[in-house]
């Protein structure tokens, strides 16, 4: 897992809409990455929409939005269109950037082990260092907070 202070792992990765985004092209701007498990699921599509719902007051704090999965483009243009999202989401099919993040590893679900991604959001500062971070989040409520932590950077 990363920690507070350092330098956020960098990456490039292809995003909704065509194209790719690099993470250290959005300084001076912070960053909320969230990394949720999969698209159209009830949690990550709750928590989709509450960002979305709260992305204008994000710009307005000086932040972009991002959430990560290891979802394919296709799945999340899907998801995007679908539910009229309004935050970049970006595929990290090999889960690579989620290693590295710490947020890739074995969790457990009615008595099944597997390997998945743990609801986790980092914001990252306008420098690209890690500020603060949220690991195993709980939807409700958690774009708020979120927004409370980027408005005090």
């Amino acid at each position: 897992m990363i920690a507070i202070g350092e330098m956020a792992p960098d990456f490039t990765l292809p995003r909704d809409g065509g194209g790719s985004l690099t993470l250290s092209a959005l300084r001076p701007k912070a960053v909320v990455l969230y990394f949720y498990p999969k698209d159209d699921t009830p949690g990550c599509t709750t928590e989709a929409l509450d960002f979305t719902a709260r992305a204008a007051d994000f710009a307005a704090a000086g932040a972009v939005i991002l959430g990560i999965s290891k979802d394919p483009v296709k799945s999340h243009e899907k998801f995007v269109a679908k539910h009229g999202l309004g935050i970049a989401l970006v595929s990290d099919e090999g889960a690579d950037t989620c290693e590295r993040y710490g947020t890739w590893g074995e969790k457990k679900n009615y008595g099944k082990t597997y390997m998945g991604i743990t609801r986790t959001t980092v914001l990252i500062d306008g420098s690209g260092r890690v500020a603060r971070i949220w690991p195993k989040v709980k939807v409700e409520g958690h774009a708020d907070e979120v927004l409370e932590a980027v408005r005090a950077l």
